[in-house]
């Protein structure tokens, strides 16, 4: 099993910024990948980033490349998303995803069938 704590989300203006930190627990192979998800209402869920936590390779959508980073602090079990120039249409529930299992890859890192475990999630809203 594996437990996802999000923290970090809030309320910005346009051109602002955010941090969302992901806390990982639970059996290490089990998250291995971690990755940011996102889901505006009446939208498809949409990945953002992911890492492959043991060799620190990192994968970010399209949509966010040159505005979001994703890093880990690994003495703190957490994977970090970090937005910045942030738009209106970055407004959504953002989840922190996890994933992998003994002796396999990744694979996609902002595919959701990476992943196994999923958090509760955190709302960001971008909004003057």
């Amino acid at each position: 099993q594996v437990q996802l704590v999000e923290s970090g989300g809030g309320s910005v203006q346009p051109g602002g910024s955010l941090r969302l930190s992901c806390a990982a627990s639970g059996y290490i192979y089990s998250r291995k990948c971690i990755g940011w998800f996102r889901q505006a209402p009446g939208k498809e869920r949409e990945g953002v980033a992911g890492i492959y936590v043991s060799v620190d390779m990192t994968d970010i959508a399209d949509s966010v490349k040159g505005r979001f980073t994703i890093s880990q602090d690994n003495a703190k079990n957490t994977v970090y998303l970090q937005m910045n120039s942030l738009k209106p249409e970055d407004t959504a529930m953002y989840y922190c995803a996890a994933g992998g299992r003994l002796g396999a890859n990744c694979g996609s890192l902002t595919s959701p069938g990476t992943y196994n475990y999923w958090g509760q999630g955190t709302q960001v809203t971008v909004s003057s």
